[in-house]
């Protein structure tokens, strides 16, 4: 999806969302507060200073507050092709954060450098013959000891499958397995990838969760993370 298609659905994103994850037993604010919360923790561990933050493909900001939440003093940059998107996201944070539209190929250079490079859900949505080029574009905006997290939805992964099947702003999507994420990657220069799978028990089953740190190597929940400097 390019820029006109993600303006036209931008209005409506947030509601398809809501009724694309209702198995789930979540709402979407979840799904935005568990990832910036894992983020946290790998920050902490590598004991990361983050002072900028990118949020590649920012969409209409369902990850901004809990940035600002678990990184109240960085500075936050939301980068998305959607000009309509960003105007959106514009209305839930402004403090402290600068909002830039691109041509979803291109990363201005203008930008400067990051600490921490954010995106969650949005390569499924580019076409993959673009994906190398884009990653070596992220990669050359970290900081020596920077970092870049990407999220994505995990293909082996049935109630994922029909979550994004009955989408209709994912009409276009084609999902990414882990490994073959972690190749493209490899292609564009990254090192030290790490990989966990994340969402194995729905809402109903939420007590289960505290359980998740113990399977994170196992290739079977909802999404998945890859960590790579």
């Amino acid at each position: 999806m390019g820029e006109v298609e993600f303006d036209a659905v931008a209005s409506e994103y947030k509601a398809q969302h809501a009724r694309s994850v209702r198995l789930s037993g979540d709402d979407v604010g979840y799904f935005a507060k568990y990832k910036i919360e894992d983020v946290r923790k790998i920050a902490d561990r590598r004991q990361l200073k983050v002072r900028r933050i990118m949020d590649f493909g920012a969409g209409i900001g369902n990850s901004l507050k809990p940035l600002r939440t678990n990184f109240p003093e960085a500075h936050i940059t939301c980068l998305d092709v959607s000009p309509r998107s960003l105007d959106l996201c514009r209305n839930e944070l402004s403090t402290r954060v600068d909002f830039c539209n691109y041509d979803g190929e291109h990363i201005p250079d203008e930008l400067g450098n990051y600490d921490l490079i954010f995106t969650s859900c949005v390569f499924h949505h580019i076409p993959a013959e673009q994906q190398v080029a884009l990653l070596s574009q992220i990669r050359k905006r970290l900081n020596v000891d920077g970092i870049f997290i990407l999220f994505e939805h995990n293909p082996w992964n049935p109630l994922t499958v029909h979550a994004v099947n009955n989408c209709p702003f994912d009409k276009n999507a084609v999902l990414i397995s882990a490994t073959e994420m972690r190749r493209r990657l490899l292609a564009a220069g990254f090192t030290n990838i790490s990989k966990n799978y994340r969402m194995f028990f729905p809402g109903y089953l939420r007590a289960l969760r505290v359980l998740e740190p113990a399977l994170v190597r196992i290739p079977f929940g909802a999404q998945y993370s890859l960590t790579a400097n």
